[in-house]
């Protein structure tokens, strides 16, 4: 099912978040790979879980079989696409592939940038930016291919795009999400946040367009990985609070106050806007005690 028809539905939409193991998935079908085991332990909670395209620009299993195995599953994938591996070509291909195979959804990207992976040697490619590849994934949607050519079967996929509501300044980020909403971006899900002034201020801006936005939460885990983020993932800061709070418990009790603090954050946030992307990096198993702080309803 499209994420549309729900957010036009008025519901709130959560999706979760899996990485492709780093390996090929068995053949014998019996074996599942643990991507799939944890979107499995998603799937009683979300609407939907996206499935990352070389996240990091770390070589993994692509996106589009890994989301394939996830439908065969039962599961509802997001899928993926990054301009940072492929051409005008590979990109309008892999988008046909995917329809055919019977993704619904899919999140377009622009991708992490090479230097940050670990084929550091790989010659990035970037022939698109996100605004120009959703704008050519609206025209095969049209009939028609980037070129101008008429295609068999268009595609019909809801088109999802990001947006980071910490971008300072924020009015390049608000004019850059109205260039995505008029290339054919149908919703939005936001790089991660932690600050409810932040989201606030960001909603105030955004709100204009009326385009569905879901909040983006990665879980804390320990301090160490706050002040890591803050000190290397570009566009995201957890306040100093919050550090302190993760860091006040023991180890053992970390995951109790990881699902705490992003459960109160939701609850805080939820009534600004249309759903919740949760990013819990392996903790699968905290995601229904965050729904159960944030008053959210499980699937």
């Amino acid at each position: 099912m499209k994420l549309t028809t729900l957010f036009d539905k008025g519901e709130f939409v959560i999706t979760g978040e899996v990485g492709p193991i780093k390996g090929a998935i068995h053949r014998d079908k019996s074996i599942e790979p643990s991507c799939a085991i944890e979107a499995l332990h998603l799937n009683q909670h979300v609407h939907a879980v996206n499935v990352t395209d070389n996240q990091s620009a770390v070589m993994r299993l692509g996106s589009l079989a890994a989301s394939v195995r996830l439908k065969a599953n039962g599961i509802e994938p997001v899928y993926q696409l990054t301009c940072r591996d492929r051409n005008r070509l590979a990109l309008q291909s892999d988008l046909l592939t995917a329809y055919s195979l019977g993704i619904d959804n899919v999140l377009l990207l622009t991708g992490d940038h090479i230097q940050l992976g670990d084929h550091k040697e790989a010659k990035p490619v970037f022939d698109l930016d996100s605004v120009q590849l959703i704008d050519m994934a609206k025209g095969l949607k049209r009939g028609y291919d980037i070129s101008g050519s008429r295609i068999e079967n268009y595609l019909d996929m809801a088109f999802g795009a990001v947006v980071n509501p910490n971008s300072d300044p924020l009015d390049l980020q608000i004019m850059k999400m109205k260039k995505k909403i008029d290339a054919g971006a149908q919703f939005f899900q936001t790089q991660a946040v932690y600050d409810v002034k932040v989201f606030e201020k960001f909603i105030k801006k955004a709100e204009k367009f009326n385009c569905p936005i879901q909040v983006g939460i990665v879980i804390l885990k320990s301090p160490q990985m706050a002040k890591f983020m803050n000190k290397n993932v570009s566009g995201v800061h957890v306040p100093e609070n919050l550090i302190e709070e993760i860091g006040s418990v023991a180890k053992e009790d970390r995951k109790k106050k990881s699902a705490e603090i992003a459960g109160r954050f939701v609850k805080e946030v939820k009534s600004m806007c249309q759903g919740v992307h949760i990013m819990p990096l392996g903790w699968t198993d905290i995601v229904p005690e965050i729904l159960d702080h944030a008053g959210s309803k499980h699937k």
